[in-house]
């Protein structure tokens, strides 16, 4: 049950929709590239706006629901920036014009907050009704650190997911773009263009990410509002840093390590949660095992700050010492 106020939760909504459409139809009317001020300044406006709603939350609801907002928007954050990786590689794939790009960014993370707001809704229904899929949660989280600790993600390469192979079956679409439309004539013949496709690629391929980011967001906080708005501060202003970072995110050598303690952290969380709750009769007879601690939220913020902050930072004093060595190395 929300701690949150149902007049502040629905001034949220009001407030957050007014900034899609601004970012839609005002910012986003105009195709072109983001200049490096431009982005700076959506980037600095989007975290100054969650850093207020943190503030309000605090005001409103009280210390505790302001705590997870700010630790589940810099988890979703974090994943949001690794993620970056493949919408590189999805416009890459789909030659998508660069002055075209915000554009599709803006619509498919549109698509893809819709979206997650249903697996949200799901996941919130699950975790009401049974108690013990924490421990599937916890598992999956721990089981993606390790993969992402011993280098095995598979975000290099991008794979057209099920909907995108179906798609292509059963409507016609043309190779070429045509601006921003979705539809065109050819020869005489109505085409869907490669706008649609690429679309719902962002959108869904953001989707199948939620199974490790929902997930995480669920250990840090049960409030369906609080996980819902820590996913949509998250996404605005992705677009800007996608055309800030897009040269420097493979540069982040350490992001991957400090995402790992991150959901190692959380699935470890849930674990004990599940075991405080336990309902599982081959588990301590089906009771919950009491003298498992209870995690402070305080310290799931503690430790999502150091593990992001500290992987950034030495990522930064990497790239900065590499022009260096390689000096040293022409001498």
């Amino acid at each position: 049950m929300s701690e949150t106020p149902l007049a502040f939760m629905i001034a949220t909504f009001v407030v957050l929709a007014v900034f899609f459409v601004v970012d839609l139809f005002v910012v986003g009317r105009k195709p072109h590239v983001p200049s490096t001020k431009e982005c700076l300044q959506h980037i600095a406006f989007f975290v100054v706006m969650a850093l207020i709603f943190g503030g309000l939350l605090w005001f409103f609801a009280g210390a505790k629901p302001a705590v997870e907002f700010y630790s589940g928007w810099l988890t979703e954050y974090s994943l949001s920036i690794d993620n970056l990786f493949v919408f590189v590689i999805i416009m890459a794939n789909f030659a998508v014009p660069r002055e075209l790009q915000k554009y599709v960014l803006s619509i498919g993370i549109t698509v893809a907050l819709v979206l997650r707001g249903l697996f949200i809704l799901i996941g919130a229904a699950i975790i009401s009704r049974f108690t013990w899929v924490f421990f599937i949660f916890g598992a999956f989280l721990i089981f993606t650190a390790v993969k992402l600790v011993m280098g095995e993600d598979d975000d290099e390469e991008y794979h057209e997911n099920v909907v995108i192979r179906a798609l292509r079956k059963v409507v016609r679409i043309t190779d070429d773009f045509d601006g921003e439309k979705l539809r065109t004539v050819k020869d005489g013949r109505r085409f869907w263009t490669p706008m649609l496709i690429v679309f719902l690629t962002i959108g869904t391929t953001d989707v199948m990410f939620a199974f490790d980011s929902i997930p995480a967001i669920f250990g840090l906080t049960k409030d369906p509002f609080i996980v819902f708005t820590s996913n949509v501060f998250a996404l605005l202003g992705l677009q800007q840093l996608y055309f800030l970072l897009g040269a420097l995110l493979d540069k982040l050598v350490y992001l991957p390590a400090g995402l790992a303690v991150v959901l190692g952290f959380i699935g470890v969380k849930l674990v004990m949660e599940a075991l405080s709750g336990n309902s599982l009769p081959f588990i301590n007879g089906g009771h919950p095992i009491e003298q498992v601690p209870e995690v402070p939220t305080w310290l799931s913020l503690a430790v999502i700050v150091v593990a992001i902050g500290g992987s950034a930072l030495a990522s930064v004093l990497k790239m900065r010492s590499e022009p260096d060595a390689q000096a040293k190395l022409t001498k």
